[in-house]
């Protein structure tokens, strides 16, 4: 991923994924990860450790690899001047799921990896026209453990099943649905994202 101990930008799908696979690559003890361990978005906070972080001194190369599904535009502006003139044996990679997130500014200082990879839909076969309690339990009891990252294409699948089914959401359960990917954020349990919109789905043929 990081050639000639260069400066890097990752657009990446998984985020946690990506630092799981740097942390086995990367020499042990090299590495310093700076993010929002209470929300995915990167603040001026974390900027200000990673400025503080780059200038206590290294005799050897030293990775500090900034994370977050978004990046504030103060954050970045702070890190200008050390992602343009990083301290001795300082290397900084940053972790991001889109291109977007990054200001023209650093785009033009570091150069940039697209590491995104088409992700499949997930087969989700339920008939939402006939589906019941009976349906739900069983899918539930089968995707306890789900992940957060599968939990999302679970989401989108039941978004382009009822599509295709052409049964049509009111706001309110079109705002669920986008309360459940936020949630999924803030590393709620995926499963009990899931069973509170699919009851949600299942009450509607009751109203």
């Amino acid at each position: 991923m990081i050639e000639n101990n260069t400066s890097t930008i990752l657009i990446v799908n998984s985020i946690d994924e990506t630092l799981q696979s740097l942390s086995q690559t990367l020499p042990q003890h090299s590495f310093r990860i700076i993010r929002n361990e209470e929300k995915d978005d990167f603040l001026l906070a974390q900027a200000q450790l990673a400025i503080k972080e780059a200038y206590l001194s290294s005799n050897q190369t030293k990775y500090i690899i900034l994370c977050g599904s978004s990046f504030r535009s103060e954050a970045q502006n702070s890190l200008l001047k050390v992602l343009e003139e990083p301290p001795k044996n300082i290397v900084f990679i940053i972790v991001t799921s889109s291109k977007t997130n990054i200001l023209p500014t650093i785009l033009s200082r570091m150069p940039h990896k697209f590491l995104k990879k088409r992700v499949e839909k997930v087969d989700f076969d339920f008939d939402f026209l006939k589906m019941d309690l009976k349906d739900l339990y069983k899918f539930l009891k089968e995707n306890q453990k789900i992940a957060k990252k599968e939990a999302k294409l679970v989401i989108e699948s039941i978004l382009f099943k009822l599509n295709s089914q052409k049964i049509k959401l009111s706001q309110k359960e079109l705002d669920a649905f986008s309360n459940a990917i936020k949630l999924l954020e803030l590393n709620s349990r995926p499963i009990h994202i899931l069973t509170t919109l699919l009851l949600t789905i299942i009450q509607r043929k009751h109203r």
